[in-house]
């Protein structure tokens, strides 16, 4: 592949840039790639500038969850690119024709790629537009450019980062912001990670560094695919371990994977739920949580209910499903950790001695203003506090602010359940790129 270098300028202080977009993850990635082809297109000065900022070294994706066998829970149609633009270079198609393996792909008849060459998919397109990315910088703050009270509309922010290993410290200037941070792993509370506790976004990192050559027990927390897929691969990797899953339910269940079902993740869904009062909103993220929260793919429920069968037959119970439960108290200790699970049928209590616990509790959206400093005042919210973001993923601010501030995740409120997923992310880059390009060459804000 060949790639325009156009936003040269990247490291150059005195630019001022279209967008910054504060981390990396497949939402900005999205976003750039839909920059790059769209200035491949245009002259020279009608091409947008862009800068992304990412803390971490490298690209990288839920590295933590990349376990040998797991499937993706979206089509490879539902790439970075192909529901923008189906010739895009950086389709996942294009990625298998560069890698020499667009036959073999196809040979093997699958509509879910696994996780791990997923990952290598995303790695080989960030890599495509590496010259607007920087590493290894952490967004700390964000300033408004003159404007206030008094002095006219903020038409600017200045971007401050630091750098991970406390070396550099950078600004950038822009006209526009968009926020991808992502989500934020969740622990109950009381609860706190530790060498023992872990939360399942780092699973594999702390699978790596365990010590214990012959361990007896793991608890798994949670009932969602995480959950299944950390209870299955502790199950199959440690042969002589207990593996405990405990689950407020009578066990996993399945995922609403049905096709119309799935409309809730179109593009159109989008408009639609937008445009929905708060009330309709809600029944349809309740009709619909199926699809996507706390449920399980039934080829791997089949499989987990399969061994668990099999262990009965032998006279075994190293796979116990511990449904209708609740871990009620963890004493985190050298060695061990003590784990107190509550039926919450009965009310009895078992204390299990574990060798670690892994909690796959999900995930939480950020504060998106959190970064915001000073302009946090002018960003409007609903009656619940949360932001208000209109159609092309702008946050509603008041007049004295002109840059927009565009939410790559942390809108399901708004845009319905495609907010933090993978679904939309090719779509999203999209609009938020018109709205770019509208914006630049309007003397008024691009209606809502």
């Amino acid at each position: 592949m060949t790639f325009l270098s156009s936003l040269s300028e990247l490291d150059r202080p005195d630019s001022v840039h279209d967008i910054v977009g504060v981390g990396f993850g497949p939402a900005n990635l999205a976003l750039a790639i839909a920059i790059e082809e769209h200035n491949e297109t245009v002259a020279p000065d009608q091409r947008l500038t862009a800068a992304f900022l990412e803390k971490q070294p490298s690209f990288g994706w839920h590295r933590g969850m990349l376990i040998e066998g797991a499937t993706m829970q979206v089509s490879f149609l539902k790439d970075l690119a192909t529901m923008r633009n189906p010739s895009s270079r950086f389709s996942f198609v294009s990625y298998l024709h560069d890698q020499g393996r667009l036959v073999d792909f196809i040979n093997h008849k699958l509509l879910f790629p696994s996780r791990e060459e997923f990952h290598d998919y995303l790695r080989w397109s960030a890599a495509g537009v590496d010259h607007t990315v920087r590493y290894g910088l952490e967004v700390t703050a964000v300033a408004p450019v003159g404007g206030g009270t008094g002095h006219g509309p903020v038409r600017e922010v200045e971007v401050t980062a630091q750098g991970v290993d406390g070396t550099e410290r950078v600004t950038y200037r822009a006209r526009n912001l968009s926020i991808g941070t992502g989500l934020v792993p969740c622990m109950p509370e009381g609860v706190a990670r530790s060498a023992r506790v872990w939360h399942s976004s780092e699973f594999l990192h702390r699978l790596a560094e365990f010590r214990t050559t012959a361990p007896r027990r793991f608890v798994v927390v949670g009932a969602g695919q995480s959950a299944a897929e950390v209870a299955d691969h502790l199950h199959r990797t440690y042969e002589g371990a207990e593996v405990c899953a405990v689950l407020s339910r009578y066990g996993y269940s399945p995922a609403d994977d049905s096709p119309y079902a799935n409309r809730i993740f179109d593009p159109e869904a989008v408009d639609l739920y937008h445009g929905a009062d708060a009330s309709v909103r809600r029944r349809l993220m309740d009709y619909h949580r199926n699809t996507n929260y706390g449920v399980v793919d039934i080829d791997l429920i089949d499989e987990l209910y399969r061994r668990a069968y099999q262990e009965k037959v032998r006279g075994e119970n190293r796979l116990r499903i511990m449904g209708t439960a609740r871990v009620t108290h963890v004493e985190d200790g050298a060695e061990a950790v003590t784990v107190h699970v509550r039926n919450l049928a009965d009310g009895s209590v078992e204390q299990l001695t574990a060798d670690a616990v892994v909690y796959a509790t999900g995930y939480s959206e950020p504060d998106p203003t959190v970064l915001l400093g000073d302009l946090a005042a002018s960003c409007r919210r609903d009656e619940s506090g949360r932001p208000l973001v209109h159609r092309d993923y702008r946050m509603h601010t008041d007049e004295t602010v002109e840059t927009g501030v565009y939410l790559q995740g942390g809108t399901e409120h708004t845009h319905g359940i495609t907010a933090n997923l993978l679904s939309m992310v090719a779509v999203r880059a999209g609009e938020i790129r018109a709205s770019l390009v509208a914006r630049r060459h309007a003397s008024v804000t691009v209606p809502a």
